[in-house]
């Protein structure tokens, strides 16, 4: 029976010099999801994306790819072909060579390497465009003509280093529409690597966050934004805000928080807490509600310091009686706004609690 592990990284470490870039890096991916690698410039995530391709070789670890160890191996046998950010594309060659040269390298038939070309142009909609030049097209389509050529390869996993990010923002979202579609109609593994929050929240099946050469998690979408296990995750995935609280006990999968001055919550919690132990509360701005009509599990009273219009919503930065700011997004409010004293609430399930020592 096939496993269902296409790509394991066992213990991957890299070293450029003095500076240790990946470190101990584990990580198992199934076939066929869509895996983003998130976070800041400098994390180590083009750094592992180029390692599992085999344009760096690992200092200490294994890397597997479909039960064999590549650690060796060059990346034109490694099956693991890339689209990069600059789309890498030949420019003295049509379209259609552009495609067809990893497929002529290896020397397949030429009519196998007709229908799949044309096979993967339909893929990505450039059908009837085989004669045209590089800079004969626009940027997006620059950018098909790049997964065209990681597609006519049929490889079990392809890999994409930030593909989008010379696109302007429409023409961004219609592309990772399209990159998703392709990639489940034809039971892709795709490994996605973004700096983009919200590329990663639209278009993965799981998630994973690197943090200064470590991953400090991997996780669905929905897992990474309520319930982050680190506040650097917490923080880096959209927006949250965080304050301090102490256990005072734990029923079950409830815990009741002390937080604020005298203020206290019971929250559902899926983790084990001792009674004193020192925590930190992330609420996201969506999750807060302006002066509302009935008690909450969580409140805050403050004061509106500025607010901001974004369209969809109003948002206010408020600085709580403890002097304290906070960000509370008001969605659909129509033309009211809120000024001077207010009291912002969030109801139990809507508050993720993690250690303190994380911070």
């Amino acid at each position: 029976m096939e496993s269902q592990v296409l790509l394991d990284l066992k213990d991957v470490n890299k070293v450029f010099g003095q500076n240790h870039v990946l470190k101990n890096i584990n990580l198992q991916i199934e076939r066929g999801k869509f895996i983003t690698f998130l976070g800041p410039s400098g994390c180590g995530k083009t750094t592992l994306l180029r390692s599992i391709a085999g344009f760096y070789t690992v200092d200490q670890g294994e890397v597997w790819i479909d039960g064999k160890v590549v650690n060796d191996l060059p990346p034109y046998k490694r099956g693991t072909p890339m689209v990069f950010q600059e789309y890498a594309l030949f420019p003295h060659m049509t379209v259609f060579d552009n495609v067809a040269y990893g497929l002529d390298i290896k020397k397949r038939p030429e009519a196998e390497v007709q229908q799949r070309v044309k096979a993967a142009l339909a893929q990505v909609k450039l059908t009837g465009l085989e004669e045209r030049y590089p800079h004969e097209m626009s940027g997006g389509q620059q950018q098909r003509v790049a997964m065209a050529r990681a597609l006519v390869m049929n490889s079990p996993i392809i890999l994409l280093d930030e593909p989008l990010s010379n696109l302007d923002a429409k023409l961004r979202e219609e592309v990772r529409v399209e990159l998703r579609g392709i990639q489940q109609e034809l039971g892709l593994t795709v490994i996605y690597v973004t700096h983009d929050q919200l590329e990663a929240l639209s278009m993965s099946d799981y998630i994973v966050v690197f943090n200064k050469g470590k991953i400090d998690q991997y996780g669905t979408p929905h897992e990474i934004y309520y319930k982050p296990r680190t506040r650097y995750v917490a923080d880096f995935i959209g927006t949250t805000n965080f304050i301090d609280g102490v256990v005072e006990r734990q029923e079950g999968n409830m815990a009741t928080v002390a937080y604020g001055k005298g203020r206290k919550a019971t929250i559902p919690t899926d983790g084990l807490w001792s009674t004193g132990e020192k925590i930190i509360l992330s609420v996201r701005p969506e999750s807060l509600r302006m002066n509302p009509p009935e008690a909450y599990d969580f409140y805050m009273k403050g004061k509106v310091q500025s607010s901001m219009f974004l369209g969809e919503k109003e948002r206010y930065f408020i600085l709580d009686d403890e002097g304290k700011e906070w960000i509370v997004d008001a969605y659909d409010i129509g033309h009211i706004s809120y000024e001077g004293e207010v009291t912002f609430a969030a109801t139990a399930d809507k508050i993720h609690m993690m250690k303190a020592e994380e911070n």
